[in-house]
C-alpha cells in the first residue's frame, strides 16, 4: 500500500477492531473488574517491551523517559494507567450501557483536544457527522429505550467516571503524538504501557487488595490462560500500538478517531454472528446512521471541495 495515509487509517481501523473485541475476550478470563486491567496492560506491556527489544531500532525504547522524563511519566501514568482505572471504577457505579455510551465520546473528545491543543478548527462537517454518529451510538446501545441512560444519584460519580476515561484517554491520543513521531511508536507505547501497567498494578493492589501475580497465568485453565494472553497480546499490545500509531500518523487526527464510532457497530455484529444476539430493525437503522457518519466525515473534504468549485 504506497499511500501512507491510507495505511495509517487502516492501522487505526485495526485498532478499534482490536478494543471492539475486548469485552467478549474478557468474559473468557475468569476475572472482572480493576483486576482485568492489570492482567490486560501487564501482559500487553511485556508484549510490547519484548517486540521493542527485538528489533534493533527500538531496542533503546527508554530513550524518551532519558530525554523527556516529567512528560514520559506523566503520559504513561495518566494517559494509559488512569483511563483503564476509571473505566473499569465506572462499572461499579454506573451500569454498562452509560459507560459504554460515555466512552464512545472519544472521537469527540479528540476533536476538541486536538482544536485546544494544535489549532486546528472543528468545522461544521466534523460537529454535524460527530454529533449524528453519537445518537446513532446511543440508539444503538440502549435499543431505543433511553431511559436506561438515566442514573440515580448513586450513578452520577460512576457517570463522571466514564466520562473522565473518554477525556483523559482522548487527550492522551492528541498529547502523545509528538513523541511518537519523534522517537517511533513502539518505543513511545512499549514504554508508556510499561509504566502505565506499573502504575495500575501498585493502585489496584493498594486500593482493592488484588496484587497480580503474572506467574500464576499458566497455573489457571487453559481456556482462562489463553483468553488473559489473547486481551494482552491482541488487544492491548497490536490493538493499542496499531491504535495510537494510527492517530499519530494520519494527516487529521479528528478524522482518524472518527473510527472509533464503529466500535459498537462491530460489537453488535460479532454478537449477531457468534452469540446469536438478535439486533432490532432499530438497531440497524442506527448502525447505517453510524456507518454514514463515519463515511461523510472521510468524504467531506472532497463534498466542501467540490461546492467550492461550483461557487467559483
Amino acid at each position: 500500500m504506497r499511500n501512507p495515509a491510507t495505511l495509517a487509517y487502516l492501522a487505526v481501523l485495526i485498532g478499534v477492531f482490536g478494543h471492539s473485541t475486548s469485552e467478549f475476550v474478557s468474559v473468557l478470563t475468569g476475572v472482572s473488574g480493576p483486576e482485568v486491567s492489570v492482567w490486560r496492560y501487564v501482559l500487553g506491556g511485556a508484549g510490547l517491551l519484548l517486540f521493542a527489544l527485538a528489533r534493533r531500532r527500538t531496542r533503546n525504547f527508554w530513550r524518551p523517559l532519558i530525554d523527556k522524563p516529567v512528560a514520559t511519566m506523566l503520559l504513561s501514568v495518566f494517559g494509559i494507567g488512569m483511563p483503564m482505572l476509571l473505566f473499569h471504577w465506572a462499572l461499579d457505579y454506573a451500569t454498562v450501557i452509560q459507560v459504554a455510551t460515555l466512552t464512545t465520546t472519544i472521537p469527540i473528545w479528540v476533536a476538541v483536544t486536538n482544536a485546544v491543543v494544535n489549532r486546528q478548527p472543528l468545522g461544521a462537517g466534523k460537529i454535524f457527522t460527530g454529533i449524528a454518529a453519537f445518537l446513532g451510538i446511543v440508539v444503538l446501545l440502549t435499543n431505543g429505550y433511553l431511559e436506561r441512560l438515566a442514573g440515580d444519584d448513586d450513578q452520577l460519580f460512576g457517570l463522571f467516571l466514564g466520562l473522565a476515561c473518554a477525556a483523559t484517554g482522548s487527550a492522551y491520543s492528541v498529547l502523545v503524538k509528538p513523541m511518537i513521531l519523534e522517537y517511533g511508536g513502539i518505543r513511545v507505547m512499549a514504554l508508556n504501557t510499561v509504566i502505565g501497567a506499573l502504575s495500575l498494578w501498585l493502585v489496584v493492589g493498594a486500593a482493592w487488595g488484588i496484587w497480580v501475580d503474572p506467574t500464576t497465568l499458566f497455573d489457571r485453565p487453559a481456556e482462562q490462560a489463553l483468553a488473559l494472553a489473547t486481551i494482552g497480546i491482541w488487544n492491548t499490545t497490536i490493538g493499542m500500538l496499531l491504535w495510537f500509531w494510527g492517530l499519530a500518523a494520519v494527516p487529521d487526527i479528528a478524522r482518524g478517531s472518527y473510527l472509533f464510532f464503529l466500535k459498537p457497530v462491530i460489537a453488535a455484529t460479532l454478537s449477531l454472528v457468534f452469540l446469536s444476539q438478535p439486533v432490532s430493525w432499530l438497531q440497524f437503522v442506527a448502525i447505517g446512521v453510524i456507518c454514514g457518519s463515519v463515511a461523510l466525515e472521510f468524504f467531506w473534504p472532497r463534498i466542501a471541495g467540490r461546492r467550492k468549485q461550483e461557487a467559483v
